[in-house]
């Protein structure tokens, strides 16, 4: 593994932050770290479709798993799709880990390798057909990328000649679009994603660390998604289940490196902390 694990661990700079890491380590067996893909585990790429794990994420999460309650990557994405581009099925010592795709709506568990999820939303079919016509209407056709999700439609901006006032353009029509249709506007890094209310990373986290009952969580992410699951273990830390936050940097997104317990530089950062982590909890 490319990733040097022999540095010592970040000290978080909040006495929270501080507790929920000392916590992990005394007792990583009763931990769940949540972990979001695109940005976190997977460095941000153009095409989201050419996105992929990070080369060092499986090895460090396959050593990880078994030494924790389990291991959640919770993302926007269909879990099949995060399943594939993560390169995490089939792999030994994995079998502690979960894929909750779609904030939640649907998961893969890699000791069965099988998916649960409710039927889609019926608005988001009928947003997408409105799309190409809404984009060309306000001048946004070229250079934007749509992402069918399945439970969700997402408008990428990256590939556009001005990425953020393209993006900036497309709030408010996007905005009235969903709410036409009973969805919500979840903005990211250069891109407006259309999902169903009520799924969120932090409801998504909060009931699974309830399922196993997690004694504390660690969580990672990069984008404003991730910030109802900072909230949810922010929530947690008060009903006194220690937690840890880590920003993997962007300078696209601050709002989660002001919340953060730990900064770390993109998905090179988050490996090597997990790698760290490996090394110095209890056994």
């Amino acid at each position: 593994m490319g990733t040097h694990i022999t540095e010592p661990l970040p000290t978080p700079r909040t006495p929270a932050g501080r507790d929920g890491l000392a916590a992990l380590l005394a007792q990583p067996h009763t931990a769940l770290i949540g972990l979001d893909f695109d940005g976190t585990l997977a460095p941000i790429v153009a095409d989201p479709e050419q996105a992929r794990a990070h080369p060092d994420a499986v090895p460090v999460l396959a050593a990880l798993a078994p030494k924790v309650a389990a291991v959640a990557v919770i993302t926007g994405r269909p879990a099949e799709v995060a399943v594939r581009y993560g390169g995490f099925a089939g792999v030994p010592g994995l079998e502690h880990l979960v894929v909750l795709g779609h904030y939640g709506a649907e998961r893969w568990e890699a000791a069965t390798g099988e998916i649960t999820a409710p039927p889609p939303h019926p608005g988001i079919a009928a947003a997408r057909a409105e799309l190409p016509a809404l984009l060309d209407r306000v001048g946004a056709a070229h250079g934007t990328w749509i992402e069918e999700k399945g439970f969700a439609v997402a408008v990428h901006t990256r590939r556009a000649d001005d990425p953020q006032a393209t993006f900036d353009s497309l709030r408010a029509p996007l905005t009235d679009l969903a709410t036409r249709h009973a969805l919500i506007v979840e903005p990211g890094r250069l891109v407006l994603e259309l999902r169903p209310p009520g799924m969120d990373k932090g409801v998504a986290l909060r009931d699974y660390a309830r399922e196993i009952g997690a004694e504390s969580v660690l969580y990672a992410g990069d984008d404003l998604g991730d910030i109802p699951a900072f909230a949810a273990v922010e929530k947690l830390r008060e009903e006194g289940v220690p937690g840890v936050l880590v920003c993997s940097g962007s300078e696209e997104v601050t709002e989660l490196a002001d919340r953060a317990d730990v900064v770390v530089d993109g998905p090179e950062g988050v490996v090597r902390l997990l790698g760290q982590t490996v090394a110095y909890s209890a056994p």
